[in-house]
C-alpha cells in the first residue's frame, strides 16, 4: 500500500533543510524508515511474502549507504537524524 501525500508531505517539512527540498539525504531516509517500518509489520503477518522481503532488504541497503554518505559528509547531521 504506497502512503499518501499527506504522510509524505508531513516527512519532508519535518526533515527539509530547505524551502521545496524534496530530495536531501535526510528527506530520503525519513521516508525510507516509514516505508521499512510499514513494510516489517506487513511482513509479520506474511511471513511468506518473498517479493515484499526483498524490496525491504533493498529499501534497508539504500537507508544504509545514504547513511553513511551522511555520516561521511556532516557528522552532525547524521547524528541529529540519529536522535529523531
Amino acid at each position: 500500500m504506497p502512503y499518501d501525500k499527506t504522510i509524505k508531505a508531513q516527512l519532508i517539512t519535518d526533515f527539509h533543510r530547505h524551502e521545496g527540498d524534496t530530495g536531501s539525504a535526510d528527506v530520503q531516509i525519513a521516508i525510507l524508515t516509514k516505508r521499512i517500518l510499514h513494510l516489517t509489520e506487513h511482513l509479520r503477518t506474511n511471513k511468506h511474502d518473498e517479493s515484499c522481503r526483498r524490496g525491504l532488504l533493498m529499501m534497508v541497503g539504500s537507508r544504509r549507504r545514504l547513511l553513511a554518505y551522511l555520516r561521511k559528509i556532516d557528522y552532525a547531521r547524521y547524528l541529529a537524524l540519529q536522535n529523531a
